[in-house]
């Protein structure tokens, strides 16, 4: 990949409370700083969407995991280990996350995403990421960024100029949610 983008500048848009447009492993995605709760009310706003639906966050890896949830089951670490496609999982038992991104239930929606570009983000921010499509709440999801409505795009505090002219996998990440006793449910696949 090239370095089209400067990592420290996005970063500092995040420290400051701000919000990005950028590519995952999915799709284009709405992003801020999880911990933040007026960052988070921001990306809210971008996307016209009712404060009753929670977000998916990014995170590095499972140590990064640890920090944000109460408990990684057992399960959750054979999921990880055993799916090749992007999956999100919702654990009970968020914590040190603004308290806007936590369930009713106190559950979370966390991924660890297979993208160069979101673990070299993760990784200088050291803090976890919203991860919402970038759309309006209820429109199509953006599978490239010509497909991110305008609207959106004038909207965020910073635009990451990579990966603008690449179409993505067709479908969002596979979501299954994990109880506090160790069950699984299919949420979306």
């Amino acid at each position: 990949m090239s370095k089209d983008y400067q990592l420290e500048e996005i970063v500092s848009v995040l420290l400051r409370g701000g919000t990005i447009l950028y590519p995952t492993d999915t799709i284009w995605g709405i992003g801020c700083d999880a911990t933040n709760s007026k960052a988070v009310e921001q990306v809210y706003r971008v996307k016209e969407r009712l404060v009753d639906k929670s977000f998916i966050i990014l995170v590095k890896d499972l140590e990064m995991l640890s920090k944000y949830v109460s408990v990684i089951p057992d399960i959750a670490t054979e999921l990880q280990s055993s799916i090749s496609e992007p999956l999100t999982i919702i654990y009970p038992g968020g914590r040190n996350l603004a308290k806007n991104v936590v369930a009713g239930d106190g559950s979370v929606a966390i991924r660890i995403p297979d993208h160069q570009f979101c673990f070299e983000l993760l990784t200088a921010f050291n803090k976890p990421i919203i991860s919402t499509s970038a759309n309006i709440s209820g429109g199509s999801m953006p599978f490239s960024f010509r497909a991110v409505p305008d609207q959106i795009k004038s909207a965020v505090d910073y635009i990451v100029p990579i990966e603008q002219n690449i179409i993505t996998r067709p479908k969002p990440s596979t979501i299954v949610k994990i109880d506090s006793n160790g069950e699984i449910r299919v949420l979306r696949n």
